[in-house]
């Protein structure tokens, strides 16, 4: 299997219907300011001298993604936006130092250094993923744009305490997934993967909503919110097999 320019009529009109109506929602909704009640978390527990150990050591699994990743994207030779997949892979194996450094002493100021890599990761998958749907050729006209609208969002929210462009930016990027995942015409092998882990990352924020009610549910062993962390990262893990999924087919 080669990867060839392939346009999709449904692609572009499914994306442009779900940009137009995501960006008249956004409008309508007005500001939305970050919720300080955010940092309060369930499962607050010292341990070694860790605050909110378990919220931090529960990051670990993204450190593996990222450098098993990364290994991955370079060690092998891979069809497809190959750095787009490295700029994901190394935003993952950021994630857990971001995270944290703001799960350690919570608050607007360090959740910056939670979400930035997270935003970079987002938008490298999206990169690559519209550009192996679209045209390779693609991934170096929008990569960079799409890095620094990432990056723009979080900037916007720190000096006007409003997460909508960020909300667009992981929200909108996820929801983008099945339009190209249906109506792309370019297959490839393990590529119902991404959908594997489109389902993992909606469950890592059902849990984060359900961060006191999961930690009463398990006695106070775990909370939502760590399982968010191991279940987000399952979703990236996904992307992986994918990938590697590709290779072993390739190979």
């Amino acid at each position: 299997m080669t990867f060839e320019r392939y346009k999709s009529p449904y692609l572009f009109a499914g994306l442009g219907i779900f940009l137009i109506v995501l960006t008249i929602i956004i409008i309508a909704i007005g500001p939305i300011p970050q919720d300080n009640d955010y940092h309060n978390f369930a499962d607050n527990r010292t341990i070694l001298g860790i605050q909110n150990f378990w919220n931090v050591i529960s990051n670990v699994p993204f450190a593996i993604v990222g450098i098993i990743g990364i290994n991955m994207c370079f060690r092998y030779k891979l069809e497809g936006a190959l750095f787009s997949w490295g700029v994901f892979f190394t935003g993952i194996l950021f994630v857990p130092i971001g995270s944290a450094y703001y799960h350690l002493f919570p608050n607007n100021q360090t959740l910056v250094w939670d979400r930035l890599p997270m935003t970079i990761s987002f938008m490298a998958l999206f990169a690559a993923l519209l550009s192996e749907a679209i045209d390779l050729n693609l991934e170096k006209k929008i990569l960079i744009p799409s890095l620094i609208i990432g990056i723009a969002s979080v900037v916007y929210w720190v000096l006007a305490d409003d997460l909508r462009p960020y909300g667009v930016v992981q929200f909108g990027t996820l929801a983008a997934l099945p339009f190209i995942y249906f109506f792309s015409t370019l297959k490839y092998p393990g590529r119902d993967w991404l959908m594997y882990g489109l389902v993992f990352y909606i469950s890592a924020k059902v849990f984060e909503l359900a961060d006191s009610a999961i930690f009463s549910l398990f006695g106070g062993a775990i909370s939502g919110h760590s399982l968010k962390h191991v279940v987000a990262a399952a979703s990236t893990f996904a992307i992986f097999e994918m990938l590697k999924s590709r290779r072993l087919e390739l190979r």
